[in-house]
């Protein structure tokens, strides 16, 4: 009797029904793409989305027909069957399923911004009605730079605003030019070096990224462009011939494997970097490295690296409200290629005798993470370490230097947080944010000498008549 009745209802979840009232599930009913990269050909590989289609019922559904509205972007495969024409006759069993999957490709728009497409995957029931999957994806153009030897060398480039750039392989420029809201994307192990003066002028509402070439999903709810380690870098070198300077304002470097690399072999005449309103942000190693270069840093966020936010030896370095937070990989998910390194945020090395000396001031600046101690100074002895060290919030231990007292030091007691969040909560959707909680111990404590150097903060926020420490203005 028992084995009869399992035959009985395996034969009913197998009876097609004529019901015109059972319907199918689907697990979405429209499947949004992130921005797609178009070419030539509409064949580059997209990222593939997945549906399952559901049948609830305790009888089977056949689906008579599957066709595509358009067909022209989206490629679908509907259990196994990529050739829908071939779907006469889909029987979907009683608590059964079958898997769509979906990827798209769009060929070149002539367009400088991206474009929407959309189609409809649909499916007619033979108890009448059909059911629709819609799918959606922005297409954008982009100009592609790829050699067959993985290198380019340029004497000069000159990155533009309108279509985007996608880079392929490491590119090497003598003099480099990017413009106001010029967007970089680069591909997995790609960098750009520069070995003359570079010039990258963004604004505070046209900004320059440089980023990832993924724009679509790790997994779940998380986006590639959170996962560091996604790129090379960008590099900054001069031999000991000739001498660079360096103009970077409002530039987002963004989840590479290091964010920004200066490097000289001079003793003097040291290459200038000046970097105003820019965000290093998100690098599986290095976020800013200065070696034998003279810098002055402004209004600018450095922040989770898996090593040092900032690394120093040899030249002057200025640090005037920057926001450097060290709070890579905190977060319950495993998104790095790399961990966290057990390193400060802030490494000054003032050892070498055959090297410039390394002269620092940092102003009105916050220097903070998840560790208990974010700066290191490595110098023989303090007096041969020439320093200013003022209205600043340091996570640290008392900085044991001359001209170092004007500062407000981590406590343990402190119960109030710096920032509104220094932790990656994926699904809730909320990312770091490094502004200042309205609670911070930063608010307040800049001196107002300093901040009338720069009145804006990287927002555009006024700081004159109350300076708080950091890029951020409360």
């Amino acid at each position: 009797m028992f084995v009869c009745a399992l035959a009985c209802v395996g034969c009913r979840e197998m009876e097609v029904t004529d019901d015109p009232s059972l319907r199918l599930v689907f697990s979405q009913d429209t499947v949004r793409f992130d921005t797609i990269f178009t070419s030539a050909d509409a064949q580059e590989p997209s990222a593939t989305y997945r549906v399952m289609v559901y049948n609830p019922n305790k009888q089977a559904i056949l689906v008579d027909r599957v066709w595509q509205e358009s067909g022209k972007w989206f490629r679908v495969n509907v259990d196994g069957e990529a050739d829908l024409s071939k779907l006469t006759r889909l029987q979907i069993n009683g608590g059964d399923s079958v898997y769509v999957f979906v990827h798209v490709g769009i060929d070149k728009q002539n367009q400088t911004d991206a474009v929407w497409v959309t189609d409809q995957l649909h499916m007619h029931l033979s108890t009448g009605g059909t059911q629709s999957i819609t799918m959606e994806a922005y297409g954008q153009d982009v100009i592609r730079l790829r050699t067959k030897n993985g290198r380019s060398d340029f004497a000069t480039y000159h990155f533009q605003k309108g279509r985007p750039y996608l880079i392929y392989d490491t590119i090497v420029v003598d003099q480099l030019t990017i413009d106001a809201g010029a967007r970089l994307y680069m591909h997995k192990g790609a960098g750009i070096y520069a070995l003359g003066n570079v010039t990258a002028q963004g604004t505070r509402e046209d900004p320059i990224t440089i980023c990832g070439d993924r724009l679509d999903n790790l997994f779940d709810s998380v986006p590639y462009r959170y996962a560091s380690g996604s790129w090379n870098g960008l590099y900054l070198q001069t031999d000991k011939t000739k001498s660079a300077t360096y103009d970077l304002q409002y530039v987002d470097i963004l989840s590479g494997n290091i964010g920004l690399y200066c490097v000289s072999e001079h003793t003097e005449n040291l290459p200038k970097l000046k970097m105003t309103g820019c965000r290093i942000h998100n690098h599986a190693l290095y976020g800013l490295v200065l070696l034998n270069v003279d810098a002055e840093v402004v209004n600018s966020e450095l922040s989770n690296c898996g090593s040092y936010c900032v690394y120093t030896q040899g030249g002057e370095h200025r640090f005037v409200h920057s926001t450097i937070a060290s709070y890579y990989g905190n977060t319950n998910i495993r998104i790095h290629s790399t961990g966290k390194e057990d390193v400060a945020a802030v490494y000054i090395n003032n050892l070498s005798k055959e090297q410039p000396q390394t002269v620092t001031g940092f102003e009105n600046c916050i220097v903070t993470g998840a560790r208990r101690n974010q700066v290191v100074v490595a110098t023989p002895f303090d007096r041969y370490y020439p320093a200013v060290w003022r209205g600043n919030y340091l996570k640290c231990d008392t900085l044991g230097i001359p001209h170092a007292g004007e500062n407000v030091y981590w406590q343990e007691s402190d119960t109030a947080q710096v920032f509104r969040q220094t932790y990656y909560k994926y699904r809730e959707y909320v990312y770091y944010d490094f502004r200042l909680d309205s609670l911070s111990p930063a608010i307040g404590i800049g001196l107002g000498s300093v901040a009338a150097e720069y009145p804006l903060d990287r927002q555009g926020i006024d700081r004159t008549e109350r300076a708080d420490a950091g890029a951020y203005e409360y």
